[in-house]
């Protein structure tokens, strides 16, 4: 194995909290002199199709653990996912049908694989002792914890104090991710700062029913989305998924507060802590400018799910399109047939409805309010109106904001 001091190095880094923090380092030392590789446990609950740049974080620790030797322990929280996360929520989450939790499962495992090394990888689905248990069981579990000490949580204490609903199956949640923990003997658990109670759930559980040695919980910053204030969520539409197509991901990389740069070079790159201190050092000092800087963190992450060439080209992409004011070259800008249901004998009857039909906009609303900030372009020259003929659309280029681009046909 890899000695201990450069073990420590390479999983401390980064790590927001370490709970209890001396215990984590006499654990690794055992490891390393026992040559027994810990068991590292990182929970996800299949709630939306992609993974995003905020779920990497978590996701790049627990390679490093397998790149260090250890086991990791993928679980998918397929039944968790049905009932939803309460952290950091303000109101009681709606339920997930079992069907499209599975549909998410699907998607994400061909993701993971991007980050991490599959063929020494152990992949449990929770429903696997979830959906078994009886209620002589489920009374055991419960029995460990009280309405008090769930009120310890910062969520759940203000929606008491604001009178705010919080269902008994809310407060049911941490322990089945804790009983997770039980269930696959973790020595280590993975998490944002948003699971930490959850985390010290699973060790509370293993001493009290397994009678096992209590997980570390190791708890790791959450990364902001595009929006630069809160928490990167397919939700929010905040996002990067890492299958993105590298053109959308380096524009988005290029959207994100300059503030927020050095946050995502140290947590979603493959760079190192001094590496990353040098880019600050120079942006401190002006000798690098922070465009310059962006575009750099655009090739880091882009290289990583994409490979160099598709880095290169995105960064291309982007100076032509962005910096240059040209519009992509021909071949860059993909077609799109204009469907039947959107013309009539004199044309387009209404813009809005062609735009989310060539996957300019999420929503006739939205296609709306963009023509008229005239954010809507044809052939560079903003659109006045939400009806066109049709001989002025054959073959021209559609552009929505700085990145998104049709010709249609």
């Amino acid at each position: 194995m890899v000695p201990f001091d450069d073990q420590l190095r390479i999983l401390r880094a980064g790590a927001a909290e370490v709970i209890p923090d001396a215990e984590f380092d006499l654990r690794l030392q055992e490891s390393v002199e026992t040559g027994r590789p810990l068991r590292v446990k990182l929970g996800l609950d299949p709630t939306a199709g992609h993974v995003t740049l905020g779920w990497t974080v978590v996701l790049r620790k627990l390679r490093q653990f397998q790149d260090l030797g250890h086991t990791a322990v993928l679980i998918i929280g397929d039944f968790t996912a049905q009932v939803g996360d309460p952290s950091g929520k303000s109101e009681t989450r709606k339920p997930q049908p079992a069907e499209a939790v599975r549909g998410f499962a699907e998607a994400l495992l061909d993701q993971f694989r991007l980050v991490l090394d599959t063929d020494h990888l152990e992949i449990r689905y929770n429903s696997e002792w979830l959906s078994s248990m009886d209620m002589q069981r489920i009374l055991q579990v419960i029995s460990h914890y009280t309405v008090a000490r769930m009120l310890e949580r910062d969520d759940f204490a203000k929606r008491y104090a604001s009178g705010s609903p919080i269902s008994i199956v809310e407060f049911l949640y941490p322990l089945m991710q804790g009983y997770d923990s039980v269930q696959v003997a973790a020595d280590v658990e993975l998490g944002g700062t948003d699971q930490t109670f959850n985390l010290l759930v699973g060790r509370d559980l293993q001493e009290r029913m397994g009678g096992q040695r209590p997980q570390i919980a190791l708890t790791l910053p959450l990364l902001e989305g595009t929006d630069g204030v809160q928490k990167m969520s397919q939700s929010l539409g905040n996002y990067i998924g890492i299958t993105e197509a590298p053109d959308d991901m380096f524009g988005k990389l290029m959207s994100i507060p300059d503030a927020l740069m050095l946050k995502y070079f140290r947590l979603a790159t493959d760079l190192s802590p001094w590496q990353v201190d040098e880019i600050e050092e120079a942006l401190t000092l002006g000798e690098l400018h922070p465009a310059e800087a962006k575009r750099r963190l655009g090739c880091e992450i882009v290289r990583i799910y994409h490979g160099e060439a598709a880095a290169d080209g995105a960064r291309h992409h982007f100076d032509r399109v962005h910096r240059d004011r040209r519009m992509p070259a021909a071949a860059e800008i993909p077609e799109r047939k204009i469907p039947p249901d959107c013309v009539n004998a004199e044309g387009v009857a209404w813009l809005p409805k062609l735009l989310v039909a060539v996957g300019l906009a999420k929503s006739n609303a939205e296609a709306r309010r963009l023509i008229g900030q005239r954010g809507v372009r044809l052939d560079g020259e903003p659109v006045v109106g939400e009806e066109l003929p049709l001989g002025t659309l054959e073959g021209r280029v559609l552009q929505v904001g700085r990145r998104n681009f049709v010709r249609v046909v």
